[in-house]
């Protein structure tokens, strides 16, 4: 092995043993800045917040969660999904009703129908709260019954963690506010799926609960045509996002990079311009991904991966 394959080797194995080490912490005390919602509307947020999944602009055309007849609006929710170092947060953004935007949010997380079937709720009893406000200083959220106290049979400790973390995440992106989580029953603190939140619970740091790369767009099912451009966020190596189209048989038929503003510490923006012009109309897979230049050795990347219709 060659001086700088060691280096890069050492790096990354350091990022993911990091990641891992502070994911089995119980300390849920840090906080991170929310994802911005502005009324549905794209946008980025405000780099004296600090850098995180909110720099990342919000899907160009969300799927609908909700009545289409009512008035909507986009919200992001927090979603799990399978990673090389096990279960992660991916995130997606969903339309739905404007008039409680963040109990629909949660209902999302809690029951609803993920828009990437890669994904899915973290909760698996399923259900909805009974219900989720914010006081100005905190969001509450009342649970329906004594059974979302305890952690189900069969969920460990680390996937309760992240059920939990998926809604702070979420409704502080939707309330835009770093407001702490408490969950109550019957106006009482509690607890839930095991995981002490009723005295509060702040968002923990992102590379102990998110996966390291994730797509904003091209959405899932989207239909595209000529130059696409793609974004998301991503924590990976040396900020390198690498990509590729792939057709119905796997076959990589375009493939690039995209260089992050940032890595290792948290997640990062990342963008690129796709020209896929020269491909026969029909099904492909976008795939993001982080890069591996360890050739294996911490896992394999992590991928995320959207399906797109060219015409």
């Amino acid at each position: 092995m060659t001086v700088r394959s060691r280096t890069v080797s050492l790096a990354l194995t350091a990022m993911l043993a990091l990641a891992a080490v502070s994911g089995c912490g119980e300390d849920d005390s840090r906080a991170e800045d929310p994802t911005p919602v502005n009324g549905g509307s794209s946008g980025a947020a405000d780099p004296g917040q600090g850098a995180d999944p909110s720099e990342d602009p919000t899907a160009d055309d969300p799927a609908s969660s909700d009545d289409p007849g009512t008035e909507q609006t986009t919200v992001p929710v927090y979603l799990l999904g399978d990673t090389p170092i096990g279960p992660r947060l991916f995130r997606e953004f969903h339309r739905v009703g404007a008039d409680d935007p963040l109990a629909r949010a949660a209902a999302v997380v809690t029951s609803g129908d993920p828009i990437d079937p890669d994904y899915r709720s973290p909760f698996p009893a399923g259900g909805e709260l009974a219900a989720v406000t914010y006081d100005g200083g905190e969001l509450v959220v009342e649970l329906p019954d004594a059974s979302w106290t305890e952690r189900p049979a069969g969920m460990s400790r680390q996937e309760a963690r992240l059920a939990v973390q998926a809604l702070v995440y979420t409704l502080q992106g939707v309330q835009q506010e770093r407001a702490p989580m408490r969950t109550v029953l019957d106006g009482e603190p509690a607890m839930l799926l095991g995981v002490d939140s009723g005295s509060g619970m702040q968002q923990a740091p992102q590379l102990d609960v998110l996966a390291f790369v994730n797509v904003t767009a091209p959405e899932e099912g989207a239909t595209v045509s000529g130059t696409v451009h793609a974004h998301g966020v991503a924590s990976s190596f040396e900020a390198t996002v690498p990509w590729q189209v792939r057709d119905a048989s796997g076959t990589v038929v375009k493939k690039g990079f995209s260089t992050a503003e940032g890595w290792m510490d948290k997640l990062y923006p990342w963008e690129t311009e796709i020209d896929l012009s020269g491909l026969a109309p029909g099904e492909y897979t976008f795939v993001a991904m982080t890069d591996d230049p360890s050739g294996g050795e911490g896992g394999g990347p992590t991928e995320d991966t959207k399906t797109i219709v060219v015409q």
